[in-house]
């Protein structure tokens, strides 16, 4: 019995394969322009797998074990043969790991490579989730035409650029991303990582920051040591942004993400560019984070679905171009577009004691909190990517309990409350400080009084001791408030690690090392009219 193809049946819920049969010809060399070799498996069926249409994955990670695997072997025995290829550097690939930079001119080179092997048959399929994803975007407007789709989940053509913000740099996933790149050639990296996640954790308490690095690993991480030093509009980062290749597609995408995924608005900008560059595209976004393993389930149905059917030069079974998990409802729904029709923004504004309506705020004093850095305001689920944290929704009772966080509550809803688009806020602010950062959360309030979240997001302010209004970008959502329940919003100053804390100093966030407390002011009133922007549903005529 071949139980490693078993267990993923089990885990991907797929039907049983027409073989299990398989073969691997391992440690496959691919020159690259430069001379550097890279290092390729090419996983297919016993008997009769060459001339299959080939399934390319391009992977930093390696190409075995459980990073790999479940990708593979479900494809292998189910129509595809499939090349996993370790990226530059990493698991016996030549050249220097460099994340990112190097996966324009080696996926051109591996693609023009796949092309002419005798196993080779007419058609190609790109495939992979989130660096996996993005290597794709990299090559996508060279893209040779036996290239027939590419699909791909939480990823995006700017990757790392979202975390990389001037007006608000997300600390702990590309912290943490690089620390565990680093260790993972190392024996028993997998157990290493989960027994030294709080060692990780702890090193982004370090100031200065560019000494955290050293602090989780024991050395400096150039990739860490970039980050911390150039923001995301830098010429550093120029070359890493393949958004722009999108307009020169010639394959039909699938596209799979989650609302509490980390790449989130980038890929579903990137949604909407493939649509407007005239190529078949489609959509799905379910309840989920980065690592979910439902995530898993639905990309891989989609290589089978979507991918193999144009690979073969058919058209996969109809369906709409976008379908979404619509949360608190809690069930998938079909739409012609993102964002959708039908869904016009709603202002629901910021009242003294606590209360969110629709009705404008009359006079009222601004409501007032204490941010000290020294003491963040945690982050607490919603959108993370750390081993033994949890993400996507969580109760908010402990934080929102805090004497840093404000909240504003509707009353009870009389009837359900459909939001499903983009989510803003405009938040009239003032601190005591120059240098401050707004983030809002969404919430949902069931009979009870348990509150947990939809959506949040961060911004950061540099003149932010003048009264001023700060623009929030939430994470996009899809949601339904129950009648019966109550919508809330929180408002505080941070959500540390996964955003790194504003030391109030305006230094450089690598070199900072003073952490100065501040006074925060949130305006409600006819001249500051706070308020959070739903895109609500619109009845039927």
């Amino acid at each position: 019995m071949n139980l490693g193809s078993h267990f993923t049946q089990r885990l991907l819920r797929l039907p049983p394969p027409p073989t299990r049969d398989l073969v691997v010809h391992r440690d496959l060399r691919v020159p690259m322009r430069d001379g550097a070799v890279l290092l390729a498996d090419r996983w297919a069926p016993k008997s009769g797998g060459d001339g299959l249409a080939t399934a390319l994955l391009r992977i930093p990670y390696g190409r075995a074990g459980m990073a790999a695997g479940p990708m593979v072997r479900p494809l292998a025995e189910r129509g595809f043969q499939v090349l996993i290829q370790s990226t530059r550097g990493t698991f016996g690939s030549g050249g220097v790991f460099d994340p990112f930079r190097h996966e324009r001119e080696d996926g051109l080179d591996t693609l023009e490579w796949v092309i002419k092997q005798p196993w080779f048959g007419e058609s190609m399929v790109l495939f992979g989730t989130s660096y996996l994803g993005y290597v794709q975007w990299a090559v996508a407007d060279r893209l040779p035409p036996q290239v027939k789709a590419m699909v791909l989940s939480v990823s995006e053509s700017a990757l790392s650029l979202e975390f990389l913000r001037k007006d608000g740099f997300s600390l702990e996933t590309p912290f943490g991303w690089g620390v565990m790149v680093a260790g993972q050639e190392r024996r028993w990296a997998m157990p290493r990582q989960l027994l030294g996640a709080k060692r990780v954790r702890r090193a982004m308490d370090t100031l200065p920051l560019d000494q955290a690095d050293a602090a989780a690993l024991g050395h400096r991480s150039d990739y860490i040591q970039d980050v911390l030093a150039h923001d995301a509009d830098t010429p550093r980062w120029a070359e890493l942004d393949h958004s722009h290749r999108i307009a020169g597609l010639t394959a039909p995408v699938s596209s799979v993400g989650g609302w509490y995924d980390i790449f989130l608005p980038g890929q579903l900008r990137d949604f909407q560019a493939v649509q407007a560059a005239g190529q078949q595209a489609r959509l799905t976004v379910g309840p989920w984070s980065h690592i979910s393993r439902d995530l898993g389930v639905t990309a891989t149905a989609e290589a089978l679905d979507f991918g193999l059917a144009h690979a073969r030069g058919e058209q996969p079974p109809e369906r709409a171009p976008v379908r979404l998990f619509v949360m608190g409802e809690d069930n998938w729904r079909d739409f012609p577009s993102w964002p959708p029709p039908g869904y016009a923004p709603q202002r629901f504004h910021l009242h003294p004691a606590g209360t969110l309506t629709a009705t404008p705020p009359g006079e009222s004093a601004p409501d007032d909190y204490h941010y000290d850095p020294a003491d963040p305001t945690p982050a607490v689920g919603g959108v993370r990517l750390a081993p033994g944290v949890k993400a996507g929704r969580v109760d908010n009772t402990a934080l929102e309990a805090r004497p840093d966080v404000l909240t504003y509550t509707t009353a009870t809803l009389d009837t359900d409350v459909e939001v499903i688009g983009e989510v803003t806020a405009e938040i009239w602010f003032r601190s005591s400080l120059p240098c401050a950062d707004v983030f809002v959360r969404l919430c949902d309030v069931d009979e009870e009084g348990r509150s947990t979240n939809v959506c949040d997001g961060l911004i950061s302010l540099t003149e932010a001791d003048r009264t001023s209004c700060a623009t929030v970008r939430l994470w996009p959502t899809a949601y339904r408030f129950r009648h019966g329940h109550r919508i809330r919003v929180q408002v505080s100053s941070g959500a540390f690690p996964r955003y790194n804390r504003n030391p109030g100093t305006g230094e450089p966030r690598a070199t900072a090392t003073t952490l100065r407390a501040a006074d925060q002011e949130v305006f409600h009133e006819p001249a500051h009219p706070s308020a959070v922007i739903l895109p609500v549903r619109q009845p039927i005529d």
